[in-house]
């Protein structure tokens, strides 16, 4: 329990964090980011870990010379991509035998289907489009590994998604990071971030709930 409260002030608090960190472990800092990343995009049992508020905390830092841009980029970019390689890896070799279990402990298997089924509407794209919707994002280069993708294509999809997915954020937080009203209001902006980042899986998922009430 304590262990999740935690997690859930990490995220709402992450700016403070983050600045908490680069004071105790100063260069390290990069190394904690870069695993973050990873885990986030890397690890199918970690999809709670930030991803899109994370990068545009670091944006926002790098605005103000607290971190370096060039370099934070570079490793965060270098992170998202791995990330989604070995996830691509575990769900090729391990990911079948998932699928047949009902109860899967650390694992909600609703988050397999949901993603399956969005995976089966866009194909290769998910890739690129899941980098922006949390969860989802952790699940499908998962998927993608079960469903045995051809690893080149796959790999062409993850570096261009990776590459928008932490550019993107990164920019957006060094632009828009320092402005008063976001700095004074950052609590507020990383509820907006996430709110925004889920809005669309929230939409699949009713989407497929109603269709499934329409089959009955």
């Amino acid at each position: 329990m304590n262990s999740i409260l935690f997690l859930i002030d990490f995220i709402i608090h992450l700016d403070k964090h983050i600045n908490t960190i680069i004071v105790n472990y100063g260069t390290f800092t990069y190394l904690i980011l870069f695993l973050i990343v990873f885990c986030e995009t890397g690890l199918v049992v970690t999809p709670f870990l930030p991803g899109d508020s994370l990068l545009f905390i670091v944006g926002a830092l790098s605005a103000s010379n607290t971190l370096s841009l060039l370099p934070s980029a570079f490793l965060l970019v270098i992170a998202a991509i791995l990330g989604d390689s070995v996830n691509y890896y575990f769900g090729k070799l391990i990911g079948p035998k998932i699928f047949c279990k009902d109860n899967i402990r650390f694992l909600k298997k609703e988050y397999l289907i949901i993603t399956h089924k969005f995976y089966e509407k866009h194909g290769g794209k998910t890739i690129i489009f899941a980098r922006f919707m949390p969860i989802i994002r952790t699940f499908a280069p998962f998927v993608a590994g079960i469903g045995k993708m051809n690893y080149f294509h796959f790999l062409l999809y993850n570096i261009i998604g990776g590459f928008l997915w932490v550019i993107l954020f990164i920019i957006g937080g060094y632009f828009f990071g320092n402005i008063p009203i976001v700095k004074n209001n950052f609590t507020l902006v990383i509820f907006a971030i996430i709110f925004i980042s889920l809005l669309p899986g929230i939409i699949t998922f009713i989407k497929s709930k109603i269709i499934k009430n329409k089959e009955i």
